[in-house]
């Protein structure tokens, strides 16, 4: 039985195609390893969006092409958005990977493995994981493309027009406790610094129907908190034209049964649907939004090509916090786009620190070919970029750190999602007084390998924000404990 790895990088959407991946191995009767020099085929899902994720990309690639030299590994698979953009270029530069794939071709990642030139399977498994008719969907893939041979690397990559659903094999590698649902793919924006409707294709919503059934087969495995997302949340079922909307799925998820969170992620500010925010805090709606605003000066927005103002960006998140005075916002920002003036920057900093959002991540612009801002001068210092980002950073710093210490002597309802050793906690996490670490989780002797548990309450989002540290509970479940101390991003609780 052959042995598969896979290393997957980028964003969360990323992360659900590389499940769908796994799963596609596992049901085919592929062994699954975490460990790369134990594994026969190793795919790496990549990320190319910016420059430092396209270097982290190529990075990892040559890192599991060394395990070639040493006659442990016999297939390198190269797949997500890195491969779909420059599959020609890197099969060119790149001998050592065997199979290149593309972002509408993942889930025939078993079929074109083993239909790829001197790979010879020990053990056949049971099935492809094509095999089973997917559900009627009007976005179904066209036949595949041809393969080009480049090189020594084979070339799958075709118009991205894949759509994961409920039938569509998944290996969890997230948590028991929380798994990401994919609403739709692709965009139909044109956001000047973008190339995801070029990687990714335009805008296919999923139906409420499959959206449903995949929660009840997360639900079956274990899983409690499901975060909804798409390259733009605000879209979803507008291509569908028969009336689907987040309202029409948030009227659906609020009609399962039990204790769940379903948390929104990646809306869209212009367009938003302000009837949306009657759902968050309400059944299992949490109240958390994530919108990515990226800047708020009016002529860095235009040039951005992101639709509405600065005004209307401010009054937007003014209403939010009206409509919905708990609410945890989360909004990701871009710093050092061409032509942004030391005004256009203090504009954005001075707004932060009024502490519109709870959550802040920075990125510095990266200059990319084939978008539209990639014809402009790339004319901000990569030093000022830096600058800028960890002003916005520090500026941020404080109002999290302020918010964290309101919650201090709260009760608050937290979902623990697994095991941390304090030598991997916060810095300068200090214990005394706070926790009786008990016996179970404490490894030999009663300074290093002690065990905390970590959990989120339903502000905090997983991996993009903070978490509450914990000494007690049950992995996977929820709970309610005391915030007795704040750090500038996590918190620490008692039960």
């Amino acid at each position: 039985m052959e042995t598969v790895g896979l290393v997957s990088l980028g964003c969360a959407r990323n992360l659900v195609d590389s499940e769908v991946m796994l799963g596609c191995f596992k049901k085919a009767g592929y062994h699954i390893a975490h460990d790369p020099s134990l594994c026969d085929v190793i795919v790496v899902n990549t990320c190319g969006f910016i420059g430092p994720a396209k270097k982290e990309s190529i990075d990892t690639i040559l890192e599991m092409a060394e395990l070639k030299k040493k006659g442990s590994l016999k297939k390198l698979v190269v797949a997500g958005c890195l491969s779909q953009r420059y599959a020609d270029d890197l099969a060119k530069e790149m001998p050592e990977v065997d199979l290149f794939i593309g972002t509408g071709e993942f889930p025939k990642i078993v079929k074109l493995l083993e239909s790829s030139p001197s790979f010879v399977r020990r053990g056949q498994g049971e099935v492809d994981c094509e095999s089973t008719p997917p559900s009627p969907s009007p976005y179904q893939p066209k036949a595949d493309p041809p393969p080009a041979d480049k090189g020594e690397g084979i070339v799958h990559v075709g118009r991205p027009e894949a759509l994961a659903d409920e039938d569509s094999p998944r290996l969890l590698s997230t948590p028991k406790a929380y798994a990401y649902v994919k609403l739709a793919e692709g965009c139909r924006h044109s956001c000047s610094f973008c190339v995801i409707p070029q990687l990714r294709g335009k805008l296919r919503s999923r139906t409420i129907a499959s959206i449903l059934r995949e929660v009840e087969n997360l639900k079956e495995q274990g899983v409690k908190e499901f975060n909804l997302i798409a390259q733009d949340s605000t879209d979803y079922g507008k291509d569908l034209n028969n009336g689907t909307s987040l309202m029409t799925l948030f009227d659906a998820l609020n009609k399962i049964q039990g204790e769940q969170w379903f948390r929104l992620f990646y809306a869209y500010p212009h367009g938003f649907p302000l009837a949306v925010l009657d759902y968050f805090g309400k059944g299992n709606i949490v109240p958390y939004l994530d919108i990515p605003t990226q800047h708020v000066s009016d002529r860095i927005l235009k040039s951005m090509r992101r639709g509405g103002t600065g005004k209307e960006i401010r009054e937007l998140v003014a209403m939010i916090r009206k409509k919905v005075p708990n609410i945890t916002l989360r909004t990701t920002l871009i710093v050092g786009y061409p032509g942004e003036t030391d005004a256009d920057f203090q504009e954005l900093a001075d707004w932060i620190d009024e502490g519109p959002f709870d959550h802040v991540g920075v990125f510095a612009y990266s200059h990319e070919e084939d978008t539209t801002a990639g014809k402009l001068q790339d004319d901000v210092p990569a030093k000022t970029k830096r600058d800028r980002r960890k002003k916005i950073m520090e500026i941020q710093k404080k109002i999290a750190h302020h918010r964290n210490k309101e919650q201090v002597g709260k009760t608050l309802r937290v979902l623990v999602e697994g095991l941390r050793p304090l030598a991997e906690g916060p810095a300068n996490l200090d214990l005394a007084g706070h926790f009786k670490i008990p016996s179970p989780l404490v490894g030999e002797g009663q300074g290093e390998g002690k065990i905390i548990l970590q959990a989120r309450h339903a502000g905090q989002g997983p991996d993009v924000d903070g978490v509450v540290y914990v000494s007690e509970g049950e992995l996977g479940a929820f709970a309610t404990v005391q915030i007795t101390n704040a750090k500038e991003y996590d918190l620490i609780a008692s039960l």
